[in-house]
């Protein structure tokens, strides 16, 4: 996810007037949702759930499996 940090900067400090330190120090979804763009980002898809998986599989012998 690429973010538009010049104008992200622009609307925190000028639009939301905070100060720079209250600006780095928020999440990108606490930004979003002072920004009224709450809902954050889509719900995790049975897809990306399995590209997870793969990604970062479970290790060990006592993991109980289906």
């Amino acid at each position: 996810m690429k973010f538009d940090w010049p104008g992200l900067l622009q609307l925190g400090l000028r639009g939301l007037r905070l100060t720079p330190v209250q600006f780095w120090a928020l999440t990108p979804a606490e930004l979003m949702v002072m920004l009224g763009k709450a809902g954050g980002p889509a719900r995790l898809g049975r897809a990306r759930l399995e590209e997870l998986a793969r990604a970062f599989p479970d290790h060990g012998s006592d993991q109980e499996t289906e």
